[in-house]
């Protein structure tokens, strides 16, 4: 059965979307840590990123590079932090979380945002990618 991911790569669950090539897919987290918290992943479903082949790994780690080069662009934050851990959907996802306190990396501090704010966020980010 297809992970949540692939059905928002479909166009079969709706997104915010940030970025998309050929091989991988940026979108908001609706879930998010902070503002402009966005998770890259491959469209090919893989559900450890140690399991990915050597190309597909390094490709969304300059994937998410890019995305997050965006992201600090895009949104007032000290840093961009990235974390890959993969336990809630069984397909790889790289987090990458604009940070200015310790407890936005805890994936216990969550933040509300409404769906204009996901909107204005999402083209904001998607308007600097390079």
């Amino acid at each position: 059965m297809a992970s949540i991911f692939t059905k928002i790569i479909k166009g079969e669950i709706p997104c915010y979307k940030i970025a998309e090539d050929e091989n991988f897919f940026a979108f908001l987290d609706i879930n998010p840590n902070a503002k402009g918290h966005t998770l890259c992943v491959p469209k090919k479903e893989v559900d450890k990123i140690m399991d990915l082949d050597e190309e597909t790994y390094m490709g969304l780690m300059a994937f998410s590079r890019k995305v997050g080069k965006a992201i600090e662009a895009a949104i007032d934050c000290n840093r961009v932090g990235m974390t890959v851990i993969g336990l809630e959907v069984p397909h790889v996802h790289v987090h990458l979380i604009p940070l200015n306190q310790m407890k936005e990396a805890t994936f216990q501090h969550k933040v509300a945002l409404t769906q204009d704010e996901f909107v204005a966020i999402a083209k904001s980010i998607s308007s600097k990618i390079e």
